[in-house]
């Protein structure tokens, strides 16, 4: 008797097999791509406000609420930061500039001029690139970059750490703390980027926006803004400063604003209050502005 041997031929399954395990390994690359990319973009639901101020109030600029802290973005820029310079003088207020490593690097004398004038120097990047790609190789190298530069300058480490566009990406965020920072993002901003905006638009949109314990934003520079922008904060500043002293209030740098601590129940109901006595909600801060922006001949000084 002679035995026959079956050897197993290709079945009906085996295509299907290959074709089942190659969409497996490609559900798992995608699976990873896009748990990559949620760790990658999920802080920067802190760019809402609503999200950040309810549950990252220390992100949010919150501080002390006798204090309004004023910060500005975007600079050095030897074509505009030396305005705000002498304004702020002229005003008495110190603040917070967030500079970018590159420009700083270009001008340091002008990073030098801000120390001269009392002022804080914090870490804003080094190039003002959008984050949408995780790099947290490079998010760490170019933020190590620009704290050596600030630190170089002005012989001291910096503190804050705000992000291009005011996006906390998980690799920013990481990078800022290994090089020691602590990111800070605004509670009220005055929309002055825009080629729309003028001296009295960005006031508005602040006081819509400022109270006690408010971290205020607006940009000394038009590198990445409409060309001339800046002329619009510089001429929201006194109306700006003069709507806060009138409410009680005190201005100056995120070093003195207290990040963290808590305001007393109330305190928003009374900065409203005393900013409607000051006429500040109700035209007198446009009026302020239309004064404090007009040639001095014009205002018969």
């Amino acid at each position: 008797m002679v035995s026959t041997v079956r050897h197993p031929g290709p079945t009906a399954g085996a295509p299907h097999g290959g074709r089942s395990r190659r969409r497996t390994a490609g559900g798992a690359l995608a699976g990873v791509a896009l748990t990559t990319a949620a760790w990658h973009i999920g802080p920067a639901v802190t760019w809402l406000p609503a999200f950040r101020r309810v549950l990252t109030p220390s992100l949010d600029g919150r501080g002390h609420p006798g204090h309004v802290a004023l910060t500005f973005d975007d600079g050095p820029d030897p074509d505009s930061t030396p305005y705000f310079l002498q304004m702020l003088e002229q005003l008495s207020v110190r603040a917070t500039f967030f500079l970018l490593g590159s420009a700083l690097e270009r001008h340091p004398d002008l990073g030098r001029a801000l120390l001269a004038g009392g002022h804080e120097l914090a870490v804003h990047g080094w190039d003002h690139e959008r984050p949408w790609r995780p790099a947290p190789r490079r998010d760490a190298q170019e933020i190590a970059r620009a704290v050596a530069v600030v630190e170089r300058i002005s012989g001291g480490r910096p503190i804050w750490y705000r992000p291009p566009y005011g996006i906390l990406t998980a690799g920013r965020w990481s990078a800022a703390r290994r090089s020691g920072l602590r990111p800070v993002l605004w509670s009220a901003w005055g929309h002055d980027w825009t080629q729309r905006a003028d001296p009295v638009s960005v006031l508005s949109e602040v006081l819509a926006g400022v109270r006690g314990g408010s971290t205020v934003l607006l940009h000394d520079s038009d590198r990445v803004s409409a060309p001339g922008s800046w002329r619009a904060a510089l001429g929201a500043l006194p109306g700006l400063v003069h709507a806060c002293h009138a409410s009680g209030l005190t201005v100056g740098p995120l070093d003195e604003h207290g990040v963290g601590v808590r305001r007393p129940r109330g305190a928003r109901a009374r900065w409203r209050a005393a900013a409607e006595v000051a006429g500040l909600r109700s035209g007198g801060a446009t009026e302020t502005v239309r004064r404090t922006t007009q040639p001095a001949d014009a205002r018969g000084a």
